[in-house]
């Protein structure tokens, strides 16, 4: 018991009669076990604050892995999703302008019959 022998305790038990009396030991031990249970309390809470510490990093840490995973993947997605805008040039428009043209013909000759019908 913290490397204390025999002779040692009877010793401090001898030194602590003298010191307070046999009136007063009691009260002594009452005070000595409240002072080591706050002590033990006090490094219990330091115990748990440091282990929630811990765990707010660890959390912390993962967080940021995540979000910067999550962020690398998003601009992979915005790369390969980035396409340069169509060169919309005259000879482009002339194309399309001439397309729907012949389409609206082939409308108005299909539909010049059904419309005279009426």
């Amino acid at each position: 018991m913290f490397g204390i022998g025999g002779g040692e305790l009877i010793f401090i038990i001898f030194i602590a009669l003298m010191l307070f009396g046999t009136d007063k030991i009691p009260e002594a031990a009452r005070t000595f076990g409240k002072v080591m249970a706050n002590l033990k309390h006090a490094t219990n809470e330091i115990k748990t604050e440091i282990q929630k510490s811990a765990d707010v990093e660890e959390i912390n840490s993962s967080f940021k892995q995540v979000t910067s995973s999550f962020t690398e993947e998003v601009d992979k997605v915005k790369e390969s999703v980035s396409v340069t805008p169509p060169d919309f040039t005259s000879n482009t428009l002339t194309d399309a302008t001439s397309g729907i043209n012949e389409i609206k013909e082939d409308l108005e000759s299909l539909t010049g019959p059904i419309k005279r019908q009426r």
